[in-house]
């Protein structure tokens, strides 16, 4: 965690600068350094932002450290592996892009866990329990959990306020209703390294 002498509010986060590429999660007030992302991780990211350009303009699909999200408790932000933005956020006239909570929620958001050794491990942790927790009551429609090392691909959609979760695995085709065109396999996404 880094040391700031004064707990900073999410705007005095948002305006903070200094002077780094380093990004960082609010956690009470106190800024925390987050780690760079495995090469697995991006690669992933990077070739399903390929597929879903073909459906939906480019400039609405961004890789990590491109996009961060506020969310409702600790941290304060996320910065998911891939987000789908609406087109309203290309207008938001923001210093850098934050999607805040006083803006429409992103279309999808997808996240490739990190290695774990078991389910209480803490990456397993922070992509299924916490940022489910904390994309859903963003109200983000839809959230995928792309976890290499269990073979799957998890599709949760938001229904009444809560995810329902569709697990995919092998040849089986994802169903997303966000994009009903997108036509994947879980292998296809998993083996995207």
């Amino acid at each position: 965690m880094t040391y700031t002498p004064v707990k900073l509010t999410f705007e005095q986060y948002i305006e903070y600068d200094d002077g780094t590429d380093n990004r960082y999660e609010l956690y009470d007030g106190e800024l925390v350094l987050m780690p760079p992302e495995s090469k697995r991780n991006v690669w992933i990211a990077l070739w399903l932002r390929d597929e879903l350009v073909q459906l939906v303009n480019r400039r609405l699909v961004l890789p990590t450290s491109c996009c961060e999200l506020q969310v409702i408790g600790n941290p304060q932000n996320r910065y998911p592996d891939l987000v789908v933005l609406r087109e309203e956020h290309l207008t938001q006239p923001e210093k850098r892009l934050t999607i805040t909570l006083s803006m429409a929620p992103p279309q999808l958001v997808v996240e490739v866990v990190s290695p774990y050794r078991n389910q209480n491990d803490e990456n397993y942790q922070r992509d299924y329990v916490d940022k489910r927790l904390q994309y859903q009551q963003r109200g983000i429609p839809e959230y995928w959990i792309i976890d290499p090392q269990a073979g799957l691909v998890m599709v949760l959609v938001l229904l009444n306020g809560s995810y329902q979760a569709t697990k995919y695995t092998g040849s089986q085709r994802i169903i997303s209703r966000t994009f009903p065109k997108l036509e994947l396999t879980a292998t296809q996404i998993l083996q995207a390294t």
